[in-house]
């Protein structure tokens, strides 16, 4: 793609954004934001631009960052980002965080959604034997099966065995499969009969569970609801399949230019992919 080119699909970009979220600018909004493929692309790199319109949101909105990391793995970018109020999601909508610089870390947990994962993960046993598996505890910290370590985890695993994980409560299980493709893996868990908690694959053959009815959007409403939002001011901007409820659940919900054709199709509009600097042309719009 020539630069002449590049200037022109950016700024059909920027027109699409326009037409869907030229009526938000002065309206007091909700942002929900995924991280990974949309505020850092998939080697955890947040970029200038990103960082600096990400702060003057933060100033002007309430940023909820929404991800799948845990808590430990999405401090960091709290941090790299610099900002130091609003809230994160965290675990797929398992644990909200408010971010406060008076409290102990500069945040506080408002909430967490809690559950027992033994029925699912003997099921899951039964059909996918070689399968990794971790539970993240209530406090962020995780244990999982022997050499599953993972730097979503954003902390160590204490490696236990199965047994001792079936018993345990949870805000999130992660269920890895190395030698299966997501395709392979969408269809074990279709036949596994899985009940009782919601899942999500994401890139490759890794399964998220969290309780039962809790999503990114879950939490996002929970927010909105305590700051008395309207439902028409709320933005979400994402590019996985766990970002779906929460795309479907935004006022206007955009998906990412890299997302899957499945993510866009719920989403209201497409914004540029992370590389190109997505998330800002977005932000940027709202901003006026």
């Amino acid at each position: 793609m020539d630069a002449a080119t590049a200037i022109t699909d950016r700024d059909a970009t920027r027109t699409r954004l326009k037409e869907h979220l030229g009526a938000l600018p002065g309206e007091r909004l909700l942002i929900g934001l995924d991280v990974d493929g949309t505020l850092v692309d998939h080697d955890g790199v947040m970029s200038p631009p990103m960082r600096r319109v990400l702060q003057r949101a933060a100033a002007e909105h309430t940023v909820v960052i929404s991800t799948g990391r845990s808590l430990g793995a999405t401090l960091p970018i709290v941090e790299a980002a610099g900002i130091t109020r609003g809230y994160a999601v965290c675990s797929n909508g398992a644990v909200t965080l408010e971010l406060d610089p008076a409290a102990d870390g500069g945040y506080r947990i408002i909430d967490t959604r809690a559950f027992r994962p033994g029925h699912a993960l003997r099921t899951l046993r039964a059909v996918a034997p070689d399968a990794h598996y971790a539970v993240e505890m209530v406090d962020g910290s995780f244990q999982a099966t022997t050499g599953f370590q993972d730097a979503s985890f954003g902390v160590q695993a204490q490696e236990k065995p199965l047994e001792d994980l079936l018993e345990l409560e949870a805000v999130r299980v992660v269920v890895h499969v190395p030698d299966l493709s997501p395709e392979e893996f969408s269809k074990v868990i279709a036949e596994s009969g899985v009940h009782g908690v919601e899942y999500s694959i994401g890139w490759t053959a890794w399964l998220d569970m969290a309780a039962p009815g809790v999503s990114k959007a879950t939490a996002l409403e929970t927010v909105r609801a305590d700051l008395g939002i309207e439902p028409a001011h709320t933005v979400a901007v994402g590019d996985g399949f766990n970002d779906t409820e929460m795309l479907q659940w935004a006022g206007v919900g955009v998906a990412m230019g890299q997302a899957p054709q499945g993510v866009k199709d719920v989403a209201d509009t497409v914004t540029d992919s992370v590389y190109e600097d997505g998330t800002v042309l977005v932000l940027e719009t709202l901003l006026g």
